[in-house]
């Protein structure tokens, strides 16, 4: 089928949604349908909100309903990190949402294990400058943790003014990597709204963060300690940052009082892990970008070396966002930016300082208030590895006296491991999945949404029935 057919088809079936009624929600940011779209049942929009209508802050959103009982499903929020990279081409489009982009660049094709079977899902690109979103003064986009925060505040109350039915559903808070900063801090301020609004207030469930930044002086030495205990450097190597390293004093600018011997061992261990492998995925292959980028259609030889993932879907949704088409389909790019679409934005100036931020002691004012928090882990990413995260969740609830109420054990997915859980005072769930990399949903689609339906639905991620081996 030819691609003005794909669109005639994709169209009439927009026209058939729309029949049945928007119920309330933005006319005008509905998606008619997306270049080379699957006909799919559910509803998508996107579009802008406004946050600061003074400086012409706005950021861009894509909205996509629940496979099925849209209207009884929650409201899930998901952010990547970076910081400054985008959600729409992470986790809605690489990730978790219903569509992957197509070999050619040039179209779609449905993800099986998309979130949107169990909730609504809500993708925002932020801060300013990201994507598509943007600032009429460009000293927006010198920005931090805390106006990256406000913003989102900002943009969650008007959003919910588009679409108001959303003001009683169950909230849940999700992201990865430096959405670690990003959802604490978000949750942190919906709970002080919460407590001082008179009229409105946000129905937040829960709070789940996938291979999160939380600490920087125990997740920066775990990726050296990943590094050796995975046959990625040699002995000499491991030892020598083992015992000449201190990194109570590590920066997330790189500027960091080390000694010089840390800092040679520091160089050497990069040198040999990043010429040869992707350190976000230990186990992938990597793709060949010169060539996708010349011929979309050579992929087929050069991705498939890794079973049942697309190495080079980076390359196919720059391709596919900076169509013309997809851009007005989507309702983008609305004032022309002078720059193209991309996955993580060369536009901000982002105060890196606030990487050291200690984000465990928000983690305790989330579970205080009732907020069930959930920290899970690729256990292939050597970047912001499960040691590290494992330790940080252990020290926060020791810290807080939460009794251990599920001892560390395997989860199954299908008769097989899908990873291992510990669960604290029944607030607090720390949880691997077993062959995923830094984006969880992108290399184990299938487990993470185990993890994600355990989450949304309050159910422990534990089980009792084992795989006969005899």
């Amino acid at each position: 089928m030819g691609r003005l057919q794909d669109l005639i088809l994709v169209s009439f079936w927009a026209l058939m949604l729309l029949g049945k009624g928007v119920r309330g929600r933005p006319k005008e940011d509905l998606v008619a349908g997306l270049p080379g779209q699957p006909r799919v049942n559910f509803r998508q929009f996107a579009g802008y909100v406004d946050v600061d209508e003074k400086t012409g802050k706005s950021l861009f959103y894509y909205f996509v309903e629940a496979e099925k009982n849209a209207d009884k499903r929650p409201l899930t929020l998901w952010l990547n990190g970076g910081p400054g990279c985008s959600s729409l081409g992470g986790g809605a489009f690489t990730e978790l949402g219903p569509f992957f982009p197509r070999g050619d660049g040039r179209g779609l094709r449905i993800n099986k294990h998309s979130w949107n079977k169990e909730s609504n899902l809500l993708f925002v690109e932020s801060p300013a400058g990201v994507g598509w979103s943007y600032s009429n003064h460009t000293s927006d986009y010198t920005c931090g943790d805390e106006s990256t925060a406000n913003d989102m505040h900002v943009f969650l109350m008007k959003w919910m003014e588009k679409f108001p039915e959303f003001k009683t559903r169950d909230l849940f808070l999700t992201g990865e990597s430096y959405a670690g900063h990003y959802i604490p801090q978000l949750a942190i301020l919906l709970i002080n709204h919460n407590m001082h609004s008179m009229s409105f207030k946000f129905n937040v469930k829960g709070v789940a963060i996938g291979n999160p930044l939380l600490k920087l002086d125990r997740d920066v030495p775990s990726t050296y300690e990943y590094y050796w205990s995975h046959g990625m450097i040699s002995d000499e190597i491991g030892l020598k940052l083992m015992h000449e390293c201190d990194f109570d004093d590590y920066d997330f600018t790189g500027s960091h009082n080390v000694s010089e011997t840390c800092n040679e061992a520091i160089a050497a261990a990069e040198k040999v892990v990043g010429d040869y492998i992707n350190p976000y995925d230990v186990i992938l292959d990597v793709c060949y970008p010169s060539i996708v980028q010349q011929e979309l259609r050579l992929k087929k030889y050069a991705t498939k070396m890794s079973i049942g993932v697309d190495v080079c879907m980076t390359s196919e949704r720059y391709f596919y966002f900076n169509l013309p088409e997809v851009q007005l389909a989507l309702h983008a790019n609305r004032t022309k930016l002078p720059y193209g679409w991309s996955m993580c934005s060369d536009q901000i100036n982002y105060n890196e300082s606030d990487g050291n931020i200690n984000i465990l002691p928000l983690l305790q004012s989330i579970i205080r208030n009732k907020i069930p928090v959930w920290v899970f882990s690729g256990d292939q990413d050597s970047v912001v590895p499960l040691i590290g995260s494992r330790t940080l969740v252990r020290e926060l609830a020791h810290d807080m006296g939460l009794n251990t109420t599920v001892p560390y054990t395997a989860w199954l997915h299908k008769g097989q491991v899908g990873g291992w859980v510990i669960e604290y005072g029944n607030m607090l769930t720390f949880a691997t999945v077993r062959g995923a990399a830094h984006m969880v949903p992108y290399a184990q689609p299938n487990r993470a949404l185990t993890l994600f339906k355990s989450f949304v639905n309050g159910r422990r991620l534990t089980s009792t029935s084992h795989p006969s081996l005899g």
